[in-house]
């Protein structure tokens, strides 16, 4: 008999909490602070950023009614499978999938990057990729700690939850102290131009520009979900939907108060040319390279919650694949022991390693091929919850009716931005996924033949276990 494998419960309302608000802060916030400040300013970059988090509560509040439907591992693969079938739940899963892994890489890539503004370690030098070179050095600590995450959520998602919960309060923590210290330390007037110029039409395209840039800097509230089935026997479905909000919220705030503090402590023209702006506007301002250094400390925790995140959220969308048997079913079992999907693990971290070989020159392309599959998965859950009302034959009031709609926009919009935006290389890449993708659907067809449709029912939906037979 086919067994529908399940993975090990243990994660409680902090661990998702954490999971989702550590993966959505990351290390961009210093390494992109640059690019935004130049478009938008401190303030319009902070507005772009509540407008942004304006849209993710409306995509969240997509997945939170979807959350609830359907409490499963894999979170948009058994959306789309419930709304449109196994094709689509493939093409959504595999966007998702290269997704999250875009982002666990360009961690393994940037770890070396922060490591090296703290500590001289550009040691062994390997090859050249364009003008920059990759050292050996680097490699080893992608290496070293793609290790460390692989085997923490191997050995079960409890684990690596802790590890998360740990790691958020020390960067909040330290967050609330060197932000702080801008806010109370810096002036206002050092924040102008506010919006970047003076000129409202380059003000507002300098907004636009940084507001298509919110899946990438959001992207993380989606863990939740993928992690739904692992939560604590003692844990409503419907707490994790209000977790995944909160989470919006919490992040939405982190930024602004970063931006606004960095905007205040020092005239934001002299800094934006420097390698780490946000570092060294604290460290210019009050002649403090130990408050540098505090800012970059916490940039290193956002990285690596980050990193444990989309690398836990990357596993389960393989696992929920394969469980489904929409691909090799080995992607879909779970350990004897440890109750984790160890296949999936596995080849995720061989994934992220591989990518952190690209080195420096991979981040930018990683990231916004990345940041087209995750908002075409973002399209993909708004869509999915509208099909589903249809099946359930609800509506609900006007208000609750409209956000799926909000959403469904706000992500074409972002998708047709990214579209035009989209280099040579990038769409290359793009295409090398599209290609693998079908690659993988077409081997995997007597996989999927094999089962009946009620049987892939119930081991991606968890529904008439009864009907699964031998």
């Amino acid at each position: 008999m086919k067994n529908r494998h399940e993975l090990k419960k243990g994660i409680g309302r902090l661990g998702f909490f954490s999971l989702a608000f550590g993966s959505m802060i990351g290390v961009g916030w210093i390494t992109g602070l640059q690019v935004m400040f130049e478009e938008a300013g401190p303030l319009g970059t902070a507005l772009a950023f509540i407008f942004g988090g304006l849209l993710m509560v409306a995509i969240g509040l997509c997945y939170a009614e979807a959350i609830s439907l359907l409490p499963v591992t894999g979170g948009e693969v058994a959306y789309a499978y419930k709304a449109f079938g196994t094709q689509k739940a493939f093409l959504i899963g595999w966007a998702l999938a290269f997704g999250y892994l875009s982002v666990s890489a360009f961690e393994a890539v940037s770890i070396g990057i922060v490591l090296s503004y703290l500590v001289e370690i550009d040691y062994w030098p390997l090859y050249d990729i364009g003008n920059t070179t990759v050292y050996g050095s680097h490699v080893l600590l992608a290496f070293v700690f793609t290790t460390v995450i692989a085997l923490m959520n191997y050995r079960g998602a409890a684990i690596a939850t802790r590890f998360q919960i740990a790691l958020t309060i020390l960067l909040v923590l330290c967050t609330i102290g060197f932000a702080s210290t801008g806010l109370w330390g810096g002036e206002i007037q050092n924040m102008s131009p506010a919006f970047g110029s003076d000129d409202l039409k380059v003000a507002l395209g300098g907004m636009l520009a940084v507001f298509i840039t919110v899946p990438f800097w959001y992207v993380g509230f989606d863990t939740i979900p993928q992690a739904a089935e692992e939560r604590v026997d003692d844990l409503p479905t419907k707490r994790l939907g209000q977790i995944l909000i909160a989470s919006i919220l919490g992040s939405t705030l982190f930024y602004v108060i970063v931006f606004v503090s960095v905007g205040m402590t020092t005239p934001w023209q002299g800094i934006i040319n420097k390698p780490l702006p946000t570092a060294v506007a604290f460290e210019t301002a009050f002649n403090s390279p130990t408050l540098g250094r505090v800012v970059l400390f916490v940039g290193l925790i956002g990285l690596m919650t980050s990193w444990n995140g989309f690398f836990l959220a990357g596993t389960r969308v393989l696992f929920a694949l394969g469980r489904g048997h929409i691909v090799h079913p080995a992607f879909g079992k779970t350990h004897h022991r440890f109750g984790t999907p160890s296949a999936a693990i596995l080849v995720c971290g061989i994934v992220t390693f591989l990518g952190a070989l690209l080195g420096k020159p991979a981040i930018l392309v990683l990231l916004n091929v990345g940041s087209f599959c995750i908002a075409l998965a973002f399209l993909g859950v708004a869509l999915s919850v509208m099909k589903m009302r249809k099946l359930n034959g609800s509506s609900g009031s006007f208000g609750y009716a409209i956000f799926p709609y909000i959403a469904a926009i706000g992500s074409l919009f972002i998708l047709g931005v990214i579209v035009v935006q989209l280099t040579i290389l990038e769409w290359f890449v793009l295409t090398a996924v599209i290609f693998s993708g079908v690659v993988f659907w077409s081997t995997a067809r007597k996989t999927r033949e094999h089962l009946s449709q009620q049987q892939r029912d119930h081991l991606i939906l968890d529904e008439d276990p009864e009907l699964l037979d031998e």
